[in-house]
């Protein structure tokens, strides 16, 4: 017996981008590097997860929703999100807070449970083992049901193979059929009443009727198409600028290397993919004429003879200001006039917290992650000074802290 072949909407979205990155990742089982983006996005569907859970009888408060937020956010480190730094994911991290918030003001008080969250469905179809995910079922009676799906990135798009592919996976599954029967047993067919995107960052609702029977078919067609192809075996890649910008097997692809990837050798073939460097294919772009070149050259030098001496006049302004405090200094005066103008030294303390791994440990021991909203030297040196802060925490960040002292000279002209 020939085993379905394993489906998705996003396998089938990955072979139209390029079958030679479908082979990469289905294939030879390559997997992707991190994305910061996709663990953002999980973090949040996990989040609604919690909130709507129909097994709970009450819904959970703000505070119990942002808890369950830190506890997700906090199991995998910047570099297993996919961050480029600590302070990328930080200001990840503050985004989600502010959804998460910003949704419970606007929905808390209409909160309804679903039929079903985050429901994973396996359906064996057509020679397809196809599996989706649907964030949230809602019934809607007369065996209606309303698919629900969050969205997180920046944008919010209308998706028809998405809002197709789960239409059909709906009103199709015996499973879902089945959860809905258990609530009304009278039902003898399950349609689609409603499609909604849900865009978290802007708290926008997309919604959509359901697809006419046609366009299922027509769609499904071309599903069974493309499940022929990758059976056949027809993975020639598709270059362009967009889909090989971002690839993560550029390093190992035969458009770039010139040659077809067997198998690991050596080395695990995903570590081939990290510090992946390859020239985009490149675009032509027109020459310049010369008449305009010649004048951004002139405008050119002129500027850049203008920021040399500014260079040079900071640079006699930070001289002078040394000399001035050291002259002060030496007459142990804190203050002195010119003719025209006041001068005056200013000490300024600041405090750094240069082991950033270290510090954002112990905010999160101490959950005080939430209070400085985005991490900063500032907001960390804040804490302090907060009277809420324990006294042991506060001796805790100051062995984390090196304290440095600035002196600054103050001009002010004299009346």
């Amino acid at each position: 017996m020939v085993k379905n072949l394993s489906f998705s909407y996003s396998k089938m979205g990955m072979y139209k981008e390029c079958p030679q990155k479908y082979k990469f990742r289905y294939v030879h089982m390559i997997p992707e590097l991190p994305k910061y983006y996709f663990a953002f996005g999980s973090v949040l569907h996990s989040v609604m997860e919690f909130i709507y859970d129909p097994s709970r009888q009450f819904f959970p408060t703000l505070a119990e929703a942002l808890v369950y937020f830190d506890n997700e956010w906090n199991k995998t480190t910047w570099e297993q999100k996919g961050y480029a730094s600590v302070d990328k994911e930080l200001a990840g991290y503050a985004e989600g807070r502010r959804e998460i918030e910003a949704y419970y003001a606007k929905n808390a008080s209409t909160f309804v449970h679903p039929l079903s969250v985050e429901m994973r469905s396996t359906l064996e179809i057509d020679g397809l083992s196809l599996i989706s995910i649907l964030d949230r079922l809602d019934y809607l009676g007369d065996g209606l049901v309303k698919i629900l799906d969050y969205k997180t990135g920046k944008t919010v798009q209308r998706e028809p193979d998405q809002l197709y592919m789960y239409q059909k996976v709906v009103e199709t599954s015996p499973t879902i059929k089945a959860l809905i029967q258990q609530k009304d047993p009278s039902v003898k067919q399950v349609k689609v009443g409603q499609l909604s995107f849900y865009h978290l960052p802007s708290l926008t609702e997309m919604t959509f009727e359901r697809a006419p029977d046609k366009e299922i078919l027509e769609f499904w067609q071309k599903v069974l198409a493309v499940a022929d192809q990758i059976r056949a075996g027809q993975f020639s890649p598709t270059p362009g600028e967009n889909q090989c910008r971002w690839c993560d097997y550029r390093n190992i692809c035969p458009v770039f290397t010139g040659k077809e990837y067997v198998g690991p050798s050596g080395a695990p073939a995903l570590a081939l993919l990290k510090g992946t460097t390859c020239a985009v294919i490149p675009t032509p772009t027109d020459k310049p004429i010369k008449k305009t070149k010649k004048k951004m050259q002139s405008t050119q030098e002129i500027l850049s003879t203008k920021i040399d001496q500014y260079g040079e006049l900071i640079s006699q302004a930070q001289q002078l200001k040394r000399e001035i405090i050291e002259l002060m200094k030496q007459q142990e005066f804190t203050r002195h006039f010119g003719t025209q103008y006041k001068a005056e030294i200013e000490l300024k303390q600041t405090i750094n917290f240069k082991d950033q791994e270290a510090v954002l440990a112990l905010l999160r021991k101490y959950n005080l992650l939430s209070k400085t909203l985005v991490p900063t030297q500032s907001t960390i040196a804040a804490l302090l000074q907060d009277v809420d802060v324990p006294a042991d925490v506060k001796e805790s960040l100051k062995q984390l802290a090196t304290t440095s002292v600035e002196e600054n000279l103050h001009l002010e002209k004299t009346e």
